[in-house]
């Protein structure tokens, strides 16, 4: 099993992109790729009656493992770990749980 900063490090061998655009470049990357995720869900709900089978399961995880490629140059982009995001996030999400405010709006509730 690989780790979220072994991953993030290894995205950097097939990172092929202008370095002086790269926060541009990866951002809209990464909302391509998402686009790409909630296309194929879309077609799912319309094609398929929202069922998922094993097939489009694995044809979603591929795109989904775009939009990871692209998180985790991001995140390097802004000299983040991967790591570091998952923990801070779990950790915000903890906090929002046991004060009861999971549902709402807003990243400060």
């Amino acid at each position: 099993m690989i780790g979220f900063n072994d991953y993030q490090a290894a995205t950097d061998r097939t990172a092929k992109y202008p370095q002086d655009e790269a926060l541009n470049y990866l951002t809209l990357g990464l909302a391509s790729e998402a686009g790409e995720v909630a296309g194929r869900v879309k077609k799912v709900i319309r094609d398929k009656n929202s069922i998922v089978d094993d097939v489009e399961a694995k044809e979603i995880g591929k795109e989904l493992g775009d939009v990871l490629w692209y998180v985790a140059q991001l995140a390097l982009c802004l000299n983040i770990t991967l790591e570091s995001i998952a923990v801070d996030n779990l950790a915000k999400l903890s906090d929002r749980a046991e004060r009861g405010v999971i549902g709402g709006d807003g990243d400060n509730r």
